[in-house]
């Protein structure tokens, strides 16, 4: 069987390519859909391509048309229930989490938000260290939101009305130096959101130290976060820079390996 993730690049449909590329952008327009020019300019292609490949998929049920707007379609809505919606993403993904977990010795998560504003691990890789019962056997299960870095950056982005409302004023306690004052946690949330990405020291487990960034689609949405957990006599504070350049890295190559612009 050929590994369709690795054909060469002659091998692609450009057309194909494309026609997804608005299909992403369709799904980050409002609900009213938008018109084929804005489409075309917001994807970098032709007024005459953007509609003939929107044609195609109005065609298909894959994009209606209403009035002079385009919108996602009833058949694309009725394909996406058959969908599982991490394994693709995860096993494309894996190889990579594997190589910075390499690079940095230290257990390498990759976690996407679910509907009801949680967090669920859908893969992971470890270094040759053994990191202990920190992640093992969390595959599926949820965080706590205020007390994981992970957490802290799906929170930052969901906005502090939002928070608000989903968490109590008084929060969990799991060591000493978990934030339990929602006010607190929300300052917090502030410099999460200005700087890029989460951090938990001794806050989850004595001992831990954790570090999250978000992995973006091309409209910029949220789609998952990238998580290096290790021990703090192991990975301690001095190596945080440069463990957040390397995660840097990483997350724009996830991104540019899921949503590959370039045809």
């Amino acid at each position: 069987m050929t590994d369709d993730t690795s054909a060469p690049a002659e091998l692609t449909n450009k057309s194909v390519v494309k026609a997804a590329r608005l299909l992403r952008e369709l799904a980050a327009q409002p609900r009213g859909g938008a018109t084929v020019t804005a489409l075309g300019k917001a994807v970098g292609m032709s007024r005459p391509t953007a509609f003939r490949l929107l044609l195609s998929l109005e065609q298909t049920g894959l994009v209606d048309r209403i009035d002079n707007n385009y919108v996602l379609g009833w058949e694309l809505a009725r394909l996406g229930r058959y969908a599982d919606p991490y394994s693709g993403v995860a096993q494309r993904a894996q190889p990579l989490l594997q190589e910075l977990a390499d690079r940095l010795n230290e257990s390498v998560t990759l976690s996407v938000a679910t509907p009801d504003d949680g967090l669920e691990l859908i893969a992971e890789a470890y270094g040759s260290h053994v990191v202990g019962a920190t992640n093992q056997g969390m595959r599926g299960q949820r965080y706590p939101l205020h007390a994981s870095s992970t957490g802290k950056v799906l929170l930052a982005e969901l906005g502090r009305e939002r928070v608000t409302a989903l968490l109590p004023e008084k929060l969990e306690a799991f060591t000493g130096q978990t934030i339990t004052d929602r006010t607190q946690l929300l300052r917090e949330l502030d410099q999460v959101r200005e700087q890029g990405y989460g951090i938990i020291d001794n806050e989850l487990e004595e001992g831990l130290l954790s570090l999250s960034r978000p992995v973006r689609d091309p409209a910029g949405e949220l789609i998952a976060i990238l998580t290096v957990n290790g021990p703090r006599y192991r990975l301690t504070r001095e190596q945080i820079p440069g463990t957040l350049e390397l995660m840097r890295h990483m997350v724009d190559r996830l991104a540019g390996l899921l949503w590959d612009e370039s045809a």
